[in-house]
């Protein structure tokens, strides 16, 4: 990971969101919040080392505004996924081919990551997502329909889900 670490934090329609990237990619993004501050205490240790440079975030930070006002959206951008153990960049990759609006079991992931039997890890891999939304963990649900866990709580994950619902069905 390089040293040039660059944030901002915006206001969407769903509260305040938080960004942080290295010269690589994204390292780090939050879900909306309650305040800016508190956004930008959710990017962790490393944005009190980054710079505030709105300018490399325009065109993140208007399709985050997008995806919160419920607009499908997509995140192909580059991710700096410094730390992260082959098996969670697996899982987060795989994850991040689930389409807008639709919902995978672990158990998918899993097989697709070519390890049908950690699904424990799976969950704990998708539990240390450092760029939710970004890589959708949120579509990951359990095999019999239940939501499963998620680190910005049930509530987050299931406002999530439909939110991308109503984005789906609207014109």
């Amino acid at each position: 990971m390089t040293t040039e670490l660059s944030y901002i934090t915006f206001i969407t329609a769903a509260g305040w969101v938080g960004l942080l990237r290295s010269a690589a990619g994204l390292l780090r993004s939050t879900l909306p919040l309650d305040s800016a501050e508190d956004a930008y205490h959710a990017l962790g240790m490393e944005a009190g080392e980054a710079a505030l440079a709105s300018h490399r975030f325009e065109d993140m930070a208007r399709r985050l505004e997008l995806y919160f006002a419920g607009k499908r959206v997509a995140f192909a951008d580059g991710l700096d996924l410094f730390g992260a153990t082959g098996f969670q960049r697996r899982v987060w990759g795989i994850t991040r081919l689930i389409p807008y609006g639709e919902t995978r079991s672990y158990a998918w992931v899993v097989r697709r990551v070519g390890q049908p039997k950690a699904l424990r890890a799976a969950g704990q891999a998708l539990a240390r997502n450092p760029l939710p939304v970004i890589i959708p963990c949120h579509r990951v649900i359990a095999s019999g329909g239940g939501l499963g866990g998620y680190s910005g709580g049930i509530g987050m994950k299931r406002a999530l889900l439909d939110l991308e619902a109503k984005g789906v069905s609207s014109p």
